[in-house]
């Protein structure tokens, strides 16, 4: 069944002077094939498990996966077969072939940005549904593609833009929705990666080597203005609404990061990039609520600095709802979920949020056929924000979108 709720049922009532029976009948789990599954990453830590959430009872069922070779699509196998206690198949290479399995209903994609086109189209192709991570492709043209691709074949998506559902924000946007601050006039955020992390210059992690490029060079579409700021700005226009215009400044100040060990001992290499780590952006929603935000990057963030690492405040005229976050990864909400005020009071929840709740209302959302989920097209909408935001600032002027 999906969930618990009896409306994902079929009920039939037969009714006679010497019988009322009445027999129930549950949509069947949908079968995932789960391309990009390994033993360790993103997708073994918080996309998979999230398939297991008690809320997804019946709802969805692995039973094929895929990686590059043979040896990982069966030590990836394995492992999942234990977990979801049943035997999983094991296929490698290229995306046709889980795609053309006759078992599976949907395929999930974790790979890098790079391969999202060339894994997913395959996928369409065989008209089976999909989930993808963001950002759906290297660019908003590539996106473009695959959304053309869903619509032509009739297949639905689902993209990993699952801050959205975090409980912070759904419980903001119900306040805000009933009035609780007034008529929203501004929001403000600010947002930093810090030094410490190790994802981008002044420093590199030594056991990120294989992401060097991958997250360094624009070309890749894994910059921070396409991953990060876009799952930011997908929470934002969630709650508020969509942007009408756009001004952005960016700026490179850490062109070049020292590669340390896991030790974060100098390892002597260095690392160069092209991906501005400032961005200033500024633009009206439709709403006619004026937007700013400011996320910079590679500062020291050790105790003493008093820097803060993510706040987000949306002004309405009789009050204020504050997000904010001082973990290391604090300006990443779509993985750690925030704090959240409401004039300037802490607001507690009984069960505290999480990356795996949040995507596991998402699987919920799709098996259900409605609600908030994002889909390709939205992944096309914000595509062409973020495009807007790198053009702004490349001709020092407004974009209207």
């Amino acid at each position: 069944m999906l969930g618990s709720s009896s409306k994902n049922f079929l009920h039939y009532r037969f009714k006679s002077p010497t019988c009322n029976l009445r027999i129930i009948m549950s949509n069947p789990p949908r079968k995932v094939g789960f391309i990009g599954l390994s033993n360790k990453g993103w997708a073994s830590t918080a996309l998979a498990p999230s398939l297991l959430h008690p809320r997804l009872q019946g709802a969805y069922d692995l039973v094929a996966v895929s990686t590059t070779s043979e040896a990982s699509a069966q030590a990836s196998a394995e492992k999942y077969s234990k977990d979801f206690g049943h035997p999983i198949k094991a296929y490698h290479g290229d995306s046709a072939k889980i795609a053309s399995d006759p078992e599976v209903d949907l395929v999930a994609v974790a790979v890098k940005a790079p391969y999202h086109k060339q894994v997913i189209l395959p996928v369409i192709e065989a008209k089976k549904d999909f989930f993808l991570e963001w950002p759906a492709g290297i660019s908003t043209e590539e996106t473009r593609a695959i959304a053309e691709a869903a619509r032509k074949q009739g297949v639905r998506s689902i993209i990993g833009l699952q801050g959205r559902h975090s409980v912070a924000l759904t419980k903001a946007k119900e306040l805000i929705a009933l009035g609780a601050i007034g008529t929203v006039k501004s929001t403000n955020v600010l947002a930093h990666f810090a030094r410490e992390a190790h994802f981008f210059p002044p420093i590199v992690s030594e056991a990120l080597n294989t992401q060097y490029n991958y997250l360094l060079e624009k070309k890749n579409g894994a910059t921070s203005l396409r991953i990060a700021i876009g799952h930011q700005l997908d929470q934002l226009t969630h709650v508020l609404g969509d942007f009408v215009s756009v001004s952005a400044t960016d700026a490179l100040f850490y062109p070049v990061g020292t590669v340390v060990d896991a030790d974060g001992k100098p390892t002597g290499k260095t690392v160069q990039t092209d991906v501005p780590e400032h961005y200033s952006i500024t633009g009206f929603l439709e709403s006619g609520i004026l937007v700013n935000a400011f996320w910079r990057g590679g500062y020291a963030s050790g105790e003493g600095t008093g820097r803060r690492q993510y706040v987000w405040e949306i002004d309405g005229e009789e009050g204020t709802v504050r997000f904010e976050s001082n973990a290391t990864m604090g300006a990443l909400p779509a993985m750690f979920e925030p704090d959240l005020y409401l004039n300037g009071k802490k607001v507690e929840f009984a069960t505290p949020g999480n990356v795996v709740e949040n995507i596991s209302v998402a699987w919920k959302e799709f098996a259900d056929g409605k609600g908030n989920y994002a889909t390709i097209e939205d992944a096309v909408k914000h595509g062409e924000l973020l495009d807007a935001i790198d053009r702004s600032a490349q001709e020092g002027r407004r974009i209207d979108l």
